[in-house]
C-alpha cells in the first residue's frame, strides 16, 4: 500500500474545514424528514379506499424519503451526524429498523468498504462483487453462470437487492461470530421488525401494513443498491492489488461525482458526491455540496449524470490491462481477436 504521508497533510488541510456535525442541524434535518415520510405514509394509508394505483404512486415519494433517512442513518454510522455517539448509534438503530438494515452490523461492514474500497485484494463486506478478467477465466463453468446470473442488472437491482436487505440483513451468515455487538444489533432489529408487525396485525392488519410498506421497501431498496453500484462501477473505475493501492486515489479517481436534478440530490441526502465522502467520511452530508465547490481540486473526479449512471449497468469485468471496466460483450469480443492480456 503506497502512503504518502505529505499526500495524507495536504487532504487534511483540504478537507478538515469542514469535519464534524452541526447538531442542531442534523436534528432540523431529521425531524422534518421523519414528519414527511410520516406523512407519506398516512397518505397511502388513505389513499387505500381511492385506489391502489395512487397507493403505488404516493409510495415513489415515501420511497425516497426512506432513502434519505437512510443517508441519515449512513452519516450516523461515520460519526459525521451527531457529536454524541450514543445519540448517533441510538437514532442510526432506530433508522435502522425502518431501512431493514441492522446498524452496527452496517456500520462495521460499511467501514471494512472505506478502508478498501478500490482494493483488488480486499473484495469482502460492503462492495458489489467485481472480478477481474483473469479470474473470470478461471471459473468453472458454473462459477461463471453465477457471476453473469449476479451482475445481470434485473437480478442485481430487483430480486438481489431484496435479498440483501429482506434475508441477508435477517441473518448474515458471513459475519464472523466475534462481532458480538454487529450480531447484537442482527437479533435486535429483527425482534423490532416483528414486533412492530404484531402491532400491525393488532391495528390495520398485515394485508394492509405490507400493502403499503412493502412498494415502498423494494424501491428504495432497488434505488439505493443502483446508487451505490454506480458511486463505484464506471469504466474508469480505479482498482489496484494493494502493493500499488492508495487510498486518496481511490476516494477522488475511484468514487463518481454523480449529478443528479436537484430534487433526486435532495432525496439521496448529497451522496451522490461520492468523491468527497470517500475522501473524507467525517463530512455530514450538509457539506459535501461546499466541499466540492470550494475546492477544485476535488473536480477532477469521475463526473457521472443520471443517464451515465444507467449506461454502466452492462459493466462487469475488471480488465488490468486497459486498466477498465469492461462488459461481457466486450470480453468476448477481445478474447475472439485475441487481445487480452
Amino acid at each position: 500500500m503506497k502512503i504518502d504521508r505529505e499526500q495524507v497533510r495536504h487532504w487534511k488541510r483540504v478537507l478538515s474545514p469542514y469535519f464534524g456535525p452541526d447538531d442542531r442541524r442534523s436534528a432540523w434535518q431529521m425531524g422534518y424528514t421523519a414528519v414527511l415520510f410520516a406523512a407519506a405514509w398516512a397518505l397511502m394509508y388513505w389513499s387505500l379506499g381511492v385506489g391502489y394505483w395512487l397507493t403505488l404512486l404516493l409510495a415513489l415519494p415515501a420511497a425516497g424519503l426512506a432513502m434519505r433517512l437512510f443517508m441519515f442513518q449512513h452519516d450516523c454510522g461515520h460519526g459525521s451526524y451527531f457529536n454524541s455517539r450514543r445519540l448517533a448509534c441510538i437514532t442510526g438503530s432506530v433508522i435502522g429498523v425502518l431501512t431493514l438494515t441492522p446498524y452496527h452490523y452496517w456500520r462495521k461492514t460499511h467501514a471494512i468498504h472505506h478502508a478498501h474500497s478500490g482494493d483488488l485484494d480486499v473484495r469482502t463486506f460492503g462492495d458489489i462483487v467485481t472480478v477481474t478478467v483473469k479470474e473470470y477465466e478461471a471459473m468453472s463453468f458454473l462459477q461463471r453462470f453465477g457471476y453473469r446470473f449476479y451482475r445481470n442488472p434485473f437480478i442485481l437491482f430487483g430480486p438481489g437487492a431484496a435479498f440483501q436487505f429482506f434475508v441477508k440483513h435477517r441473518f448474515p451468515w458471513d459475519a464472523p461470530r466475534g462481532w458480538k455487538r454487529e450480531w447484537l444489533s442482527v437479533w435486535w432489529t429483527n425482534a423490532a421488525l416483528v414486533a412492530i408487525l404484531a402491532g400491525a396485525w393488532l391495528t390495520i392488519g398485515i394485508g394492509t401494513f405490507l400493502m403499503i410498506q412493502l412498494p415502498i421497501t423494494l424501491i428504495s431498496c432497488s434505488i439505493g443498491v443502483w446508487l451505490f453500484y454506480v458511486q463505484h462501477q464506471f469504466e474508469d473505475a480505479y482498482w489496484h492489488w494493494r502493493e500499488d493501492w492508495n487510498y486518496y486515489d481511490a476516494g477522488l479517481h475511484g468514487s463518481s461525482f454523480l449529478r443528479l436534478p436537484k430534487v433526486l440530490q435532495w432525496f439521496t441526502a448529497n451522496i451522490g458526491l461520492h468523491h468527497v465522502h470517500h475522501l473524507s467520511a467525517r463530512i455530514p452530508n450538509y457539506r459535501l455540496q461546499r466541499c466540492h465547490d470550494e475546492n477544485p481540486e476535488l473536480w477532477q473526479a469521475p463526473t457521472m449524470t443520471l443517464w451515465d449512471g444507467l449506461k454502466t449497468l452492462h459493466l462487469a469485468l475488471w480488465d488490468e490491462g486497459r486498466r477498465k471496466l469492461i462488459s461481457f460483450r466486450e470480453y468476448r469480443r477481445l478474447r475472439t481477436a485475441g487481445a487480452l492480456s
